[in-house]
C-alpha cells in the first residue's frame, strides 16, 4: 500500500497537483478515503469530494455527516490549506487517536478543498487576478473599452498599488514613516501628495479621468444559492437565478442527495473569526432553542480555536444597512442543518491591533495601527507584506511607483510560514461538532414465540449523538427531516400478521440536557432519545427475518433476526 501524502501546507496547489494529492490519499487509505467528482466548473476541472469513513462500517450514506469546504472565492487560497490540513491529520491520526477512529467509525466527513477550482487557478496563475469568484464572465461577456484593468503590470506575481505625485490628490506620505500613506486631512493644503489607484493597464486613457473597471468576470458564488437569493441590483454577483453556476450547481445537488449531512462548514479569509447564523434576520428572530445551541457550538469553537465566535446579522455586514445572503442561509435557514462560515487569518490581530471590529475597521481607523502593521511587515515578513515603493515606467501613466500592501499573500492569506498554524486551529472543533450529530443505533432485537410459526418481533434504536436526529427546530418548522422510519423485510415463507411493513415514528432526542438546572426542571421525556417498534409475523422456526432503521441526519442501522 503507498505511503500517506506528506503535503506541504507552505504552499498553496495547483489544481493538477491537487489532483494528484487527493489521489494519493485515496491509494495511501482505500480503507477510509473515497474521491469523487460532485461536477465540473465553468473551465471544465473536476470539483473533487474526498469521503471520510470507516467504509468496512457501512456506506457513508448510512452514517451522520460533517460537510467542510472551502475556497469559493478564488483568492481565498488559505481555505484550501484549512481542508487539506484537516483531511491530513484525520488519516495520520485514525489508527491512534480513539476521538478521530469514533468519528470515521461511526460518522462520515465530506471535504471539499476547493469549491472553485478555476477561480483558484487565475488566483495562482504567474500574472494573478484577483477576481471574486467565477471565471465566467458576467453580467455581460464584452471587455471593457476604457477604465483601469486591476492586473499585475510588471510580472513580479503581485498586485499591489500605484502612487502618482498629484497637487489634488487625497494621500500624503505619512510623517513617522514616509512608506506609509495616509489620508490629507481636511482643509490641509500646502503638502506633497499623491493618487494611488491598483496596480493595472489603462484602456483608451484621455490622460485625465481614471475611473477602475469591474471585473469582466463579476460572480460572486457564494450569492448564487437558492435561500433569498436576490438580483443584481439587490446583491452584486448573484448570477441570472439561483444555482445558475455549475459550482453551486454541483455543491446544491450533492448535499440534497445527502440527507445525512447534519452540520457544515465553509472555509473563507480573512478576518480570523466564526460567523454564525442568521445572515438576514437578527437573533430576536431566531428560534431560542436553536440560537442557545448555536452559541454553545460557537463558544466551543472560539474556546478551541481562538477566534472569536459572532454572528453574521449583528456583527459583520459590509454596510449597516444591507443583509449577506449565501451557504449559510441555504444551509441553515432553508435545510435546518447547522452552518458556521470561518474567515481564517487576521492580519491586524497578528500586528497586536486587539481592540477592532472586523468590518469598520477597514472603514476608518487610527494610524497607530498601520504603523503596527508596518513593524509586522519588516520584523515577521521580511518587508514583503509592505512592498517598499519602487519606480515603474507604466506604459500609459508614464513614471510611477509601485508598492503597498500585498493583500493577496499577506491580507486575504497569511505569509507562508503561518498557512499552517492557522489550519491547524481547527481540526479539533470540527472533531466536536462531527462527534455531536445524532447517531442511530440499535439499542435490542427481541424474538418472542407467541403460538406455531408465530411471533413478535420488537426492535428498538436510540440516538447516541448529542444532538436530537433532526437537529434544529428549523428543520421542523421547515418539514425537510423525517422521524426515524422502521422497516422489516419479509423474506419468502414469512408473512405479516399485526403491523406495518414500514413505521414512520418520530424524532430522537440526544443526549444534550435540555436545562442547565436539572435539578429544579427535571426533563419529562427521560427516554426521549429511544424509540421501538413491534410487528407479529407467520412464518416457520429458523427463518431469518432483516430489520432495519433510518433517521435522515442520524443514519441507518440494519439487524437481522431468527425466528426461534
Amino acid at each position: 500500500m503507498p505511503d500517506i501524502p506528506v503535503p506541504r501546507f507552505d504552499i498553496f496547489y495547483r489544481h493538477a497537483e491537487l489532483t494528484r494529492l487527493l489521489h494519493d490519499y485515496a491509494a495511501a487509505a482505500p480503507g477510509l478515503v473515497e474521491l469523487r467528482s460532485i461536477g465540473k466548473s465553468h473551465e471544465g476541472r473536476d470539483i473533487w469530494l474526498v469521503v471520510l469513513t470507516q467504509r468496512a462500517g457501512g456506506p457513508d450514506i448510512d452514517k451522520p455527516a460533517l460537510w467542510v469546504d472551502g475556497n469559493i472565492h478564488a483568492a481565498e487560497l488559505t481555505a484550501s490549506t484549512a481542508c487539506l490540513y484537516w483531511l491530513h491529520r484525520l488519516v495520520v491520526d485514525y489508527p491512534g487517536d480513539a476521538a478521530v477512529r469514533r468519528l470515521l467509525d461511526t460518522r462520515a466527513v465530506y471535504i471539499v478543498p476547493r469549491l472553485n477550482p478555476d477561480g483558484a487557478e487565475l488566483a495562482l496563475a504567474e500574472r494573478p487576478r484577483h477576481i471574486r469568484s467565477s471565471t465566467r464572465p458576467y453580467p455581460y461577456d464584452e471587455a471593457p473599452v476604457a477604465g483601469l484593468n486591476v492586473e499585475d503590470v510588471d510580472g513580479d506575481g503581485r498586485v499591489l498599488a500605484m502612487r502618482i505625485p498629484d497637487p489634488h490628490g487625497p494621500y500624503k506620505k505619512c510623517a513617522q514613516d514616509p512608506r506609509l500613506m495616509v489620508a490629507r486631512e481636511p482643509g490641509e493644503f500646502g503638502g506633497h501628495y499623491y493618487r494611488l489607484m491598483p496596480e493595472g493597464t489603462l484602456v483608451n486613457f484621455d490622460g485625465v479621468k481614471v475611473s477602475v473597471n469591474k471585473d469582466r468576470e463579476g460572480l460572486d458564488l457564494n450569492r448564487n444559492f437558492p435561500a433569498y437569493w436576490r438580483q443584481e441590483f439587490e446583491q452584486a454577483g448573484a448570477g441570472p437565478y439561483p444555482t445558475s453556476e455549475p459550482e453551486v450547481r454541483a455543491m446544491v445537488a450533492f448535499v440534497v442527495a445527502h440527507p445525512n449531512i447534519g452540520a457544515a462548514v465553509s472555509f473563507h479569509t480573512h478576518s480570523g473569526v466564526i460567523l454564525r447564523p442568521m445572515g438576514t434576520q437578527s437573533d430576536d428572530d431566531m428560534t431560542p432553542e436553536d440560537l442557545w445551541q448555536y452559541k454553545r457550538f460557537s463558544e466551543l469553537g472560539a474556546r478551541l480555536t481562538g477566534y472569536p465566535a459572532i454572528s453574521i446579522y449583528h456583527d459583520f455586514k459590509y454596510h449597516p444597512k444591507e443583509v449577506i445572503t449565501g451557504t449559510q442561509d441555504w444551509i441553515y435557514e432553508h435545510l435546518g442543518a447547522l452552518f458556521w462560515t470561518v474567515e481564517l487569518w487576521a492580519p491586524n490581530r497578528e500586528a497586536g491591533i486587539t481592540d477592532y471590529q472586523w468590518i469598520e475597521w477597514y472603514r476608518e481607523h487610527p494610524v497607530e495601527d498601520d504603523l503596527k502593521l508596518l513593524a509586522w511587515s519588516d520584523t515577521n515578513c521580511g518587508g514583503r507584506a509592505h512592498v517598499d515603493w519602487y519606480p515603474y515606467n507604466h506604459p500609459q501613466l508614464g513614471p510611477v511607483e509601485l508598492g503597498g500592501w500585498d493583500k493577496m499573500n499577506y491580507w486575504r492569506n497569511p505569509p507562508p510560514h503561518l498557512r499552517e498554524r492557522e489550519a491547524a486551529r481547527f481540526p479539533a472543533w470540527l472533531q466536536q461538532i462531527g462527534l455531536a450529530l445524532p447517531c442511530l443505533e440499535v439499542l435490542r432485537t427481541e424474538v418472542r414465540a407467541l403460538g406455531p410459526e408465530s411471533w413478535r418481533i420488537r426492535f428498538a434504536v436510540a440516538n447516541s449523538g448529542w444532538l436530537p436526529s433532526y437537529v434544529s427546530k428549523r428543520a421542523l418548522e421547515r418539514k425537510t427531516v423525517r422521524g426515524c422510519v422502521f422497516t422489516i423485510h419479509l423474506p419468502p415463507g414469512v408473512t405479516l400478521a399485526a403491523g406495518k411493513e414500514r413505521v414512520e415514528g418520530g424524532h430522537l432526542e440526544g443526549h444534550a440536557p435540555k436545562s442547565s438546572l436539572q435539578a429544579f426542571l427535571p426533563e419529562r421525556d427521560i427516554t426521549g432519545d429511544r424509540a421501538v417498534v413491534e410487528w407479529v409475523v407467520h412464518g416457520a422456526r429458523g427463518a431469518a427475518v432483516a430489520l432495519s432503521a433510518s433517521a435522515d441526519r442520524a443514519g441507518t442501522v440494519r439487524c437481522t433476526v431468527t425466528l426461534d
